[in-house]
């Protein structure tokens, strides 16, 4: 069952580029693979692949395929992806407004993420 995800403007048009400049064909797709972890609650990578894999649900974001796994699906029940570009880091960010406040130290200060908000460095990408 594929999750109810927004993918903003920003998303889409960084997912749609990395597939373009694969080169891999009107099937290939975006895959995210999203699990817990860290502060704000995950930990995701991707890659453009030219077939889903097996297990593989194809969200259609317009005529773009993101391809998710079980685990993804799962994940990314209610959350928001969005691409962010800062002086610091450019890459897909994802925010869950059900996400609790991180208890850890290292979450302190000004320059920290919301609560339920991750970003994916775009230095993840891998094509396979």
């Amino acid at each position: 069952m594929l999750p109810n995800v927004i993918v903003k403007a920003g998303a889409e048009k960084f997912m749609r580029r990395m597939v373009r400049f694969a080169g891999l064909g009107a099937e290939a797709g975006f895959r995210l693979t999203v699990t817990t972890g860290g502060c704000s609650g995950y930990s995701a990578e991707f890659t453009v692949e030219g077939t889903p894999r097996d297990g593989d649900e194809v969200l259609p974001v317009g005529d773009l395929n993101v391809f998710l796994p079980a685990e993804s699906r799962l994940l990314l029940e209610g959350v928001t992806i969005d691409f962010a570009d800062t002086p610091s880091a450019s890459g897909l960010s994802f925010h869950n407004p059900n996400a609790g406040a991180c208890g850890c130290s290292s979450s302190s200060g000004t320059s920290a993420q919301p609560p339920g908000v991750a970003t994916v460095d775009i230095s993840a990408i891998r094509r396979t």
